[in-house]
């Protein structure tokens, strides 16, 4: 009888075995046909659009296949606003390259890029398709052919040229939905942002993503609320002269580029015009990090396609806290005027105070490491208040602090110290940034 149990428990697993399998195999050669339809009708599609101008017979379920991922997300409707959407990215280097790349992946039915450079050895780096075989081909030719093979559903179109103020009607022409700002030139960007400004064309712009490497500091906001970007502040201050002092989303990062430089220039170059380089543009370049421009441009896309599809979205534009450095500031200066008996104004604003807690000491005790009940105080009480003159800590390790009647450096051990000491240092680098 067990002999007998045994035997049918063994034929209805194998059985069971043999029936899985066969399911699986049906589906595997099912799918795998699939595959090869879709193949198939992409070969077909991109040879009928090298041949055909009439898109209207493109195959509708190949491309809902390639968009089924977005469609699932957005649903219908705001997929229908994307298709129908027409996007112009002015400057298609590290950050243009990337977002005008994701714009098209995304199923956006009209994009035009603009730029008057050519691939460079260096720029492969952070471009976001171009080859070692476009190597002095126009950006925008390259880009075009390369979208054509990634989507060939989009209508793309490359204008090789320089966007100015002149051929801005010309080159921004056909009521765009939305106009993407990647241009590092100050001058241009600027030209660029105020046309579309006073003639209500929505645009997001990229401030600088040269010289950074930290992914966690990259924020969007309005041009009146970035803090601690260079060029966003230069782009801000020069656009206020101009009568625009918001309404414009930036793309930006809070990092400080530290101890990297400017690219050398060769002596023989100070003060000319590079070849191949319009009049009054850019001869020295920062260091680029190559993935950071990717980031800045898959920013910039995800904020245009979710305005295009009106897709809500809230985001968050700073880190910081500005009650906590109001608080900071005002317990700081009351400390200077009644316990350092210092009656001259303090010239250290609520700005200063946010960047000394925020990048100097990270928001946290420089003693202890704690993240609650910090205070502001002076490091030497004997030195006048200055950026590197204050030490974060705790209001209990502030009040040993400051009872202190020798030197801290005769007081805290070396470690402590030279902690300290790095710390002022690296607030005297960083702080020149904040001055550009």
């Amino acid at each position: 009888m067990k002999s007998n149990t045994t035997s049918l428990v063994a034929a209805s697993f194998i059985s069971s075995v043999c029936t899985a399998g066969t399911i699986f195999l049906i589906q595997y050669l099912h799918k795998r046909k699939a595959i090869q339809k879709l193949k198939k009708e992409f070969s077909n599609t991109i040879a009928f659009n090298n041949n055909n101008n009439n898109k209207g017979e493109l195959n509708e379920d190949f491309i809902r296949e390639v968009l089924s991922r977005n469609y699932s997300f957005l649903g219908e409707e705001k997929m229908n606003k994307i298709r129908k959407s027409f996007v112009i990215v002015v400057g298609v280097g590290g950050v243009g390259s990337h977002a005008a790349h994701m714009l098209l992946r995304s199923g956006v039915g009209k994009i035009r890029i603009i730029d008057f450079d050519e691939v460079s050895t260096s720029s492969l780096n952070r471009h976001s398709v171009a080859t070692k075989a476009d190597i002095g081909k126009p950006k925008v030719i390259a880009m075009q052919e390369h979208f054509k093979n990634i989507y060939p559903f989009a209508k793309v179109e490359a204008k090789v040229a320089l966007f100015s103020a002149e051929n801005a009607a010309s080159l921004l022409e056909g009521n765009p939905d939305f106009v993407l700002d990647c241009i590092d030139n100050i001058h241009t960007k600027l030209d660029l942002i105020e046309y579309c400004v006073k003639n209500k064309i929505n645009i997001i712009s990229s401030a600088g993503a040269g010289a950074k490497c930290d992914p966690s500091r990259i924020q969007i906001a309005d041009i009146s609320d970035t803090k601690e970007d260079p060029l966003a502040r230069a782009t801000r201050i020069e656009l206020k002269k101009r009568g625009i002092k918001n309404g414009v989303p930036v793309v930006y990062s809070t990092e400080k580029p530290g101890e990297v430089k400017l690219l050398p220039l060769p002596d023989e170059l100070y003060g000319k015009q590079i070849e191949g380089n319009p009049p009054n543009f850019r001869t020295r370049v920062l260091p680029v990090f190559g993935t950071i421009p990717a980031l800045f441009g898959d920013a910039v896309a995800t904020y245009v396609l979710t305005k295009l599809a009106d897709w809500p979205i809230k985001p968050l534009a700073i880190k910081m806290r500005e009650g906590t450095y109001a608080r900071l500031h005002k317990e700081y200066a009351c400390k200077e005027n009644h316990f350092f008996n210092n009656k001259e104004p303090i010239n250290i604003t609520i700005s200063d105070i946010a960047f000394i807690f925020e990048e100097i000491w990270n928001g946290r005790s420089a003693l202890s490491g704690d993240l609650n009940k910090l205070t502001l105080t002076r490091w030497d009480r004997t030195q006048p208040p200055s950026l590197n003159n204050i030490i974060c800590l705790t209001k209990a390790e502030a009040q040993k602090h400051d009872a202190l009647t020798v030197k801290p450096e005769e007081y805290y051990d070396q470690k402590f110290i030279d902690f300290v000491k790095a710390k002022f240092k690296e607030e005297s680098e960083l702080n020149q940034w904040r001055n550009l």
